[in-house]
């Protein structure tokens, strides 16, 4: 289980940050063009704020528990992330645009099992 929880991880870190850098390096009226309509509904910093949030998980996912230092935090960002994704599941609510619903149910419960298992049986 060890081994799945550092593959899931992985899977998550690479998504998200490749998510993360998006929002920060891309003017929010891109992101809008580009299928992230939400991101009309919030202001540029705010989108670079959720960016910088999930680009943090992404490296909070892997670098604690590779480096050896403060590992415990793996499961603190993978927790981080449950909670980003249901704020954005949320939003996609509030929107009406269900078809996004599945890819944040599929995050978040790929980071709650990842939350799961390191802050309990699998933990550092």
């Amino acid at each position: 289980m060890n081994t799945a929880l550092w593959i899931i991880s992985g899977v998550l870190a690479l998504i998200f940050l490749m998510a993360g850098l998006m929002k920060i390096s891309q003017p929010r009226e891109k992101l809008a063009a580009s299928g992230m309509a939400w991101a009309e509904d919030f202001s540029p910093g705010s989108v670079r704020a959720i960016g910088a949030v999930e680009v943090l998980g992404a490296l909070g996912l892997l670098l604690p528990a590779a480096l050896g230092i403060v590992p415990a935090l793996t499961a603190w960002a993978a927790l981080g992330l449950v909670v980003a994704m249901l704020g954005a599941a949320a939003v996609h609510l509030r929107r009406k645009e269900a078809k996004a619903l599945p890819v944040n149910l599929v995050l978040i419960f790929l980071a709650a099992v990842v939350a799961w298992g390191r802050f309990g049986p699998y933990a550092f």
